[in-house]
Order: C-alpha cells, then sequence, then structure tokens
C-alpha cells in the first residue's frame, strides 16, 4: 500500500509525509459497499495498464512483480502538480470565486476517469452520481492533497499575497483560499462524481447548509458555462447572471460569499452554453465535487 500512496503522489503531487500517515475519519454513513470504495494495490495496477499501457504477456513473473513505482512510465513520474505553476483566476463579481484552468494536465484527467471506472459506480447507464462520506477513496485523498497545494502555494500567480502563512488570522477575499479553510483537518471528507450526458445540467442552488464553508469543483471531458446568480431578494431589481467558462481540468474553488450568497447551475439546454458568442460542442461531462461535512454537537 505505501508503493501505491508514493506512485499517486507521483502521478497528483501530494503533501509532506507526516500527512501520508493519518487516516481519514470513520464514513458517517455509506452509500457505497466499503469493498467498492477501496482502491486496491491490485486496483492500482489495472488503473495504470489502463492509462499508460501494459506490459507485455511474455514478460516473467519478475518482472511483473517490480514496484508501480518502477515499472511506471518516466511520463507518469513527472505529472506532480508541485512541478507545474496553476494560473489562478480571481473571478472579482463574486468575493471568494477562483478559477485555475489548468490544474490537472490531460494525463492526470485520464487517470481520474480511469479511477471512476475502475470503482464500478457508473457500471449502469441509470447511474449517473456517486457519494462518498469520510472514508474516501486513495486517488481522491491524493486529489484533495493537490487540490491544497496550488491553494496554499500558487496565490503568487494572481498577485495574491500570501496571506495564509504571514498573517494566518487575516482572512482577506484577496486570498484562494483564507486560513481557516486551508489548514483544517481534514480538508475534504465528502466527495460527489456526477455525470452529465449532453443537455443535462444542474438546477441552480446553494449547496447544503451540512457542509462547511469551502467546495472544490474539478470539470472533466466536456467544457460547459456555469451560471452564477444572486440568492432572492439579495438585489433588487436582480443582477444579471454571472457566466463563468469551465474547461476540461480546471478547477474551481468557492468560499465565502460564493459559497453562501450566490447560487451556481448549469443550463445545457439549446441556447445557453454559449461562450464568446459560439455554442459549445457539449459532450458527456463529468465533474468531482470534494466538500467538508459540518460538525454537529
Amino acid at each position: 500500500m505505501e508503493e501505491e500512496r508514493k506512485l499517486l503522489r507521483d502521478v497528483f503531487g501530494g503533501s509532506s509525509e507526516s500527512n501520508d500517515d493519518e487516516q481519514p475519519e470513520p464514513p458517517l454513513y455509506h452509500s457505497l459497499s466499503k469493498e467498492a470504495s477501496i482502491l486496491s494495490a491490485e486496483g492500482v495496477r489495472k488503473l495504470l495498464r489502463d492509462v499508460f499501457g501494459g506490459s507485455s504477456e511474455s514478460e516473467d513473473d519478475e518482472q511483473r512483480e517490480l514496484p508501480l513505482y518502477q515499472s511506471m512510465s518516466k511520463e507518469a513520474s513527472i505529472l506532480s502538480i508541485s512541478n507545474r505553476n496553476c494560473g489562478w483566476e480571481q473571478i472579482k463579481e463574486i468575493n471568494g470565486l477562483w478559477l485555475c484552468k489548468d490544474f490537472l494536465s490531460p494525463e492526470q484527467q485520464s487517470f481520474l476517469l480511469s479511477a471512476l471506472e475502475n470503482e464500478g459506480w457508473f457500471t449502469e447507464e441509470s447511474h449517473n452520481q456517486a457519494m462518498r462520506f469520510g472514508d474516501l477513496p486513495l486517488w481522491a485523498i491524493e486529489l484533495s492533497n493537490s487540490i491544497h497545494e496550488v491553494a496554499s502555494n500558487n496565490g503568487n500567480e494572481s498577485e495574491v499575497a500570501d496571506f495564509t502563512m504571514e498573517n494566518p488570522d487575516h482572512d482577506d477575499e484577496a486570498c484562494i483560499l483564507p486560513s481557516h479553510l486551508l489548514w483544517r483537518e481534514p480538508f475534504f471528507d465528502q466527495l460527489i462524481a456526477n455525470v452529465y450526458q449532453p443537455g443535462e445540467g444542474i438546477c441552480a442552488h446553494v449547496d447544503l447548509m451540512r457542509f462547511e464553508d469551502g467546495i472544490a469543483i474539478i470539470s472533466l471531458e466536456s467544457s460547459c458555462v456555469m451560471h452564477f446568480s444572486l440568492e432572492d431578494g439579495e438585489e433588487v431589481p436582480p443582477r444579471a447572471k454571472l457566466p463563468v467558462y469551465l474547461t476540461p481540468g480546471s478547477l474551481l474553488i468557492m468560499w465565502g460569499d460564493a459559497r453562501y450568497r450566490w447560487k451556481h447551475e448549469i443550463n445545457r439546454k439549446p441556447g445557453f452554453q454559449v461562450w464568446e458568442g459560439q455554442d459549445i460542442d457539449q459532450k458527456k461531462r463529468t465533474s468531482i465535487t470534494l466538500r467538508k461535512l459540518r460538525r454537529t454537537e
């Protein structure tokens, strides 16, 4: 298992070794069986064969038993988030809304899609949503670590001061994530994966209050426009909806006003998915949302 952890850190980039031994909190409840939620050693091997190609059947047993980090391709070993700069864009009209368009490389996107397929959550055509609470799969934990890394280390890309380190008590709107969210434990402990066919989207909503502040959304496969609008009664007359363009591999962070005061929606009906005057070619879209459950007394 340690070798699998090292492998996933190589692919997604990870936090310090001290975090590797920390275990997720016990699940609040299970929507899927425990067996389906854990990415086993063999599952990781199959996942890597799907993404990077497998070895020949003629190889002897000794070669096939090499540690994963030794048998994986050289390209896979350099897919660490920490080796790349994440260009953050602050959506200035909405406090607490940040977009990183190049969060995941194409190889990392393929890795995530294969990880989802390996979980077996969407084997039936009617299954388009899966949730995990508490006991996140290993690949999701490493994904969470990568989000934490880019949120804490790449603020200078958007001319944002490093408030989280120099001013730990100063939660300024210019921070990608304020310190009390960035350094909470665990960073995320709830995952929802959704698969949308062309024409399918989500209605305008604010995420349930059972989740804490600070939400991350990763987009895969198809581009789309997400629209934001103020909660009913926030402004009279209502302000026009604000469009945000989400590309495959992008990361959207919502906290503060963006999380609590602004509704978000994706309307994929004809005429709504338009960016810079051009209709978006809609394909299947997959999203992964990471959140933190609110503790109850």
